[in-house]
């Protein structure tokens, strides 16, 4: 029986492997498109990591990537976000009208943002039911919600400005933001990219020496993801989507750079798991820090997207981009789920989003148990699969419908 189990899912994933490829579905960046694999598989795999983050307190967060590295999902989920626009929109912005080419990044900004509104709206929902019908009053005081009690009109003004984000929900603000900017970015940056580029880390390293940030409102402080340094991910990508749209490459393949990127991921990984590599790490930051070297330098900041996890995110892209034996797995029936989901990836993550709320507030009347949380995770899972597949075998209906009779 065993024997048989991997050719039941080839097969199984071969049927997924044909709607994914032979149908134009919509991709998180709203365009037909057919592009390389690996961009939908690793994006498929960064929410499924999103997604188990998402209802914390499982022995399934021990498997994300977080614990091997310094970076987690949600770098990757920028700089793929970034890598995809660039696929996306840049060919208007090299031949089409400049003002139709921003159109239409913008209304893709604002279908993000309508989203964002939704599941925050729904997330609140499920928790005041938790609260009212199941007397889980305990879910109110988590996730950025008890200013909302405190303070209700300025919460109910915060929310739609998204200067009020609940807990998990932070990073469509910030994929909006930077969306925004997009035109202006392509539009310089498809004529002078490495000065583009230069300006990117010339923001990233003054947001983070003066700490400045986007402000909060009624809460005091700034986002949680910061979009002046989170910038920096998504501008990379952006410009390597743009130059592989030609058939370039923006950042050159070299064996120097990937040995040292290499390096640099074993080391990471040395360091979260070995504590006397780590306490020496911990001891050589703090040493740096007191010779003069800024936070942003010589700490793991999120916010501020500090240069340990920055660095570790694009050493990571950069190994994962250089192995050709990732491009053919990223093309098997074995990858074909998780490319499924990728292809999706903004109707995924905002159901994903709006599921992981509703098993964090099960849970919140749960003792903790690896296998009542691995079922809830995967029925999940399941669930956002089954979405997936229902749209793209929605367009390849669209397809047949409109296609020209013989």
């Amino acid at each position: 029986m065993l024997e048989t189990f991997p050719r039941t899912w080839e097969r199984v994933g071969a049927s997924w492997s044909r709607l994914t490829t032979d149908t134009p579905s919509i991709d998180i960046d709203g365009v037909p498109a057919q592009r390389d694999a690996r961009l939908d598989m690793f994006r498929g795999l960064a929410l499924v990591m999103i997604f188990v983050n998402h209802v914390p307190g499982t022995i399934y967060e021990n498997f994300t990537s977080r614990n091997f590295g310094f970076s987690d999902a949600a770098e990757a989920f920028v700089f793929m976000s970034g890598l995809a626009a660039g696929l996306a929109y840049s060919p208007r912005f090299r031949t089409g009208s400049l003002w139709l080419a921003t159109t239409r990044v913008w209304a893709r900004a604002r279908q993000l943002y309508f989203v964002h509104l939704a599941i925050t709206f729904l997330s609140l929902a499920i928790f005041a039911t938790a609260a009212l019908w199941f007397g889980q009053h305990e879910v109110l005081t988590r996730n950025n919600i008890p200013r909302l009690f405190v303070e209700p009109l300025a919460t109910l003004i915060g929310l739609p400005l998204m200067t009020h984000q609940l807990g998990y929900l932070n990073i469509l603000p910030l994929y909006i933001i930077l969306l925004l900017a997009t035109p202006l970015l392509l539009y310089v940056g498809l004529k002078r990219p490495v000065p583009v580029l230069g300006a990117s880390v010339a923001l990233w390293a003054v947001a983070g020496q003066f700490r400045l940030n986007l402000p909060n409102y009624p809460n005091a402080g700034g986002w949680f993801f910061n979009p002046l340094s989170w910038q920096l991910l998504f501008i990379t990508g952006l410009l390597c989507g743009a130059a592989m749209k030609q058939g370039r490459r923006f950042i050159p393949r070299t064996s120097l750079l990937f040995a040292l990127s290499l390096a640099w991921l074993v080391l990471a990984l040395f360091w979260v798991k070995l504590p006397v590599i780590a306490s020496a790490g911990m001891a050589m930051l703090g040493a740096l820090n007191k010779a003069g070297l800024p936070f942003y330098i010589t700490w793991f900041d999120k916010t501020f997207l500090a240069l340990p996890r920055l660095s570790h995110a694009l050493a990571l892209f950069y190994v994962m981009a250089s192995i050709g034996a990732i491009r053919h797995f990223a093309q098997t029936a074995w990858a074909a789920p998780l490319r499924l989901l990728g292809r999706h990836g903004l109707a995924v993550f905002g159901f994903g989003t709006v599921v992981s709320m509703i098993l964090q507030a099960l849970k919140s009347a749960l003792l903790p148990d690896p296998l009542i949380d691995g079922i809830l995770l995967a029925t999940g899972l399941a669930l956002q699969l089954g979405l997936a597949w229902l749209l793209t075998r929605g367009a390849e209906l669209a397809k047949a419908r409109t296609a020209p009779a013989l």
